[in-house]
Order: structure tokens, then C-alpha cells, then sequence
């Protein structure tokens, strides 16, 4: 075993030496779970939402009734739960009861992607219902009145706008996740902690080892927000919109300079015509 340099910053950069590309495998496992698990996480977190904002009236048959208002039950509890209890408790509850209890042994990389979906999917089904309940009652009512379905509103009114609403928070969930990961080392993930803490027991380096870590957690989460910050940015689009539109009587004041300029040339043209005759 080669020895260690005195001065921290050479220490640093001997573990990166031999260990960097341990580093990089545990970065790049961490950041594989976290972006498919959000995707996850939304998906579902889409799916209890709407389920959530299904509406119940007194007029429905009992068949739709009972049914609804059990699966509402359910879903709420399932929200309660994993928000309110902590992720590494969630990943030894899953990992261990399931082996134990169940006799499934789960492999590691679907642990990891189970684990982390259904939690960012409860917290995502809270932000869906408060991105629904944002939205204008009268989007609602209008889409009823032209004969949408409760579905048929939800995919082509209310979700396209509460999206747009939303992307802080699905943002705000990925770099959570990032960070998060770390807890997956006590199921056996080899992710970026697990493979920090590894080094650290090597050489006992913890500081060292735990510095690289930092700094790279640091720049995935860095880019992953400039990243999401400029998918924002696009969605919003342009600043100004045009009619189109045929209709040169309905033309918007941002092609009317257009309009004006054609035709002061053409009278332009005409003058000069006149002038040659």
C-alpha cells in the first residue's frame, strides 16, 4: 500500500489517483436511480393525483361510490406514509420485510428504482392535486359544457397547464433524489456514498474521501437545476404571439408594422410608376 501524502489537497488528489474511477461509477449509479426514478415518481405521482381529484356526488350509484371512496382511502394512507416517514427506514422496511417476511429477495438495482419511485410518487401526488387546484375552476366548467369527459379534461385542460406549474417541484424532487440516494448504501447500492465511505475505509481518509464526494454532489446538482432552469425557460415560450390567421382586418400589432411597411412600399412603388408615365 503506497503511502499517503501529509498536505490534504495532495491527499485528495491520491485518492482520485487511484480511486477516481470508483468515484465516477458511484456518481454515475446515483445519478441513473435518480432521473428514472423521478420519471417514475411523476408518473405516479400523475396517477394518484387525478385518481385524488376525481369528483363524487351524491347522484352516483354505489357501485362507483364505494369503490372511489376506498381507493381514495387507500391512496391517502399510502401518501401519509411515505411522506411521513424516512426514506431509509422506507428502503430496510422494503428491502429486509420482503426477504424476510415474503421471501422475495429483490435484486438491487429494483430495490433501488422501487424504493425511490413510490416516495418521490407520494410527494409528487400532493404537488399534482395542489397543480389541479391551481387552475381556474372555469377551465373546468368550460370543458364541460362543450361535453368533456372527466378524463378527457384532465389529459387535454387541466394536466398540460398544471405541468407547466409543477416543473419547480419535479426539478426540486431530482436534485433531492440526487442527494438522497445516499441512503440506498444500507440495502448494498453502490452508489456515490457507498463508494466514498469505501475509499474512506481504505486509507482512513473520511475527510478527504468525503470532500470528492461533496464536490461531486455538488456539480450534478448544480447542472441537473441548470439544466431544469432552461427546460423551464423554453416552455414558456415566446414573449409575443401572432393570430394566424388569413384575415389581414385581424392581423395582431406585432405583424401590423409588417403589414404597414409592405404597403407603404408599394405606394411607394406606384408613385414612382406615376412619375414615369
Amino acid at each position: 500500500m503506497n503511502s499517503l501524502p501529509t498536505q490534504f489537497w495532495a491527499r485528495v488528489v491520491f485518492l482520485l489517483q487511484r480511486y477516481g474511477l470508483s468515484y465516477l461509477k458511484g456518481a454515475g449509479t446515483t445519478l441513473l436511480i435518480s432521473v428514472v426514478a423521478t420519471l417514475f415518481g411523476c408518473v405516479i405521482g400523475f396517477a394518484v393525483g387525478i385518481v385524488q381529484y376525481v369528483p363524487i356526488n351524491r347522484n352516483d350509484r354505489l357501485i362507483k361510490k364505494i369503490p372511489m371512496k376506498i381507493l381514495k382511502a387507500l391512496l391517502k394512507i399510502y401518501v401519509e406514509v411515505f411522506r411521513g416517514t424516512p426514506m431509509m427506514v422506507q428502503a430496510m422496511f422494503i428491502y429486509y420485510g420482503a426477504s424476510q417476511v415474503f421471501g422475495i429477495n429483490m435484486n438491487m438495482w429494483f430495490a433501488a428504482f422501487f424504493i425511490v419511485s413510490i416516495n418521490t410518487g407520494a410527494y409528487m401526488a400532493e404537488t399534482v392535486r395542489g397543480g389541479i387546484l391551481s387552475i381556474d375552476i372555469g377551465q373546468t366548467e368550460g370543458a364541460m359544457a362543450v361535453g368533456m369527459t372527466h378524463l378527457q379534461t384532465m389529459t387535454n385542460v387541466l394536466i398540460p397547464q398544471a405541468l407547466r406549474n409543477i416543473m419547480p417541484q419535479i426539478g426540486n424532487n431530482l436534485i433531492i433524489n440526487i442527494k438522497d440516494t445516499c441512503v440506498l448504501a444500507v440495502i448494498g447500492t453502490v452508489e456515490l456514498f457507498f463508494a466514498a465511505k469505501s475509499v474512506a475505509g481504505t486509507y482512513y481518509t473520511y475527510f478527504e474521501s468525503m470532500t470528492i464526494a461533496m464536490i461531486i454532489y455538488l456539480s450534478m446538482t448544480i447542472a441537473a437545476s441548470k439544466l431544469l432552469r432552461f427546460w423551464e425557460s423554453r416552455m414558456d415560450g415566446s414573449g409575443t404571439y401572432d393570430l394566424a390567421t388569413t384575415d389581414t382586418l385581424a392581423f395582431t400589432s406585432g405583424m401590423y408594422p409588417q403589414i404597414k411597411d409592405s404597403r407603404n412600399a408599394m405606394g411607394t412603388k406606384d408613385k414612382e410608376e406615376a412619375k414615369n408615365e
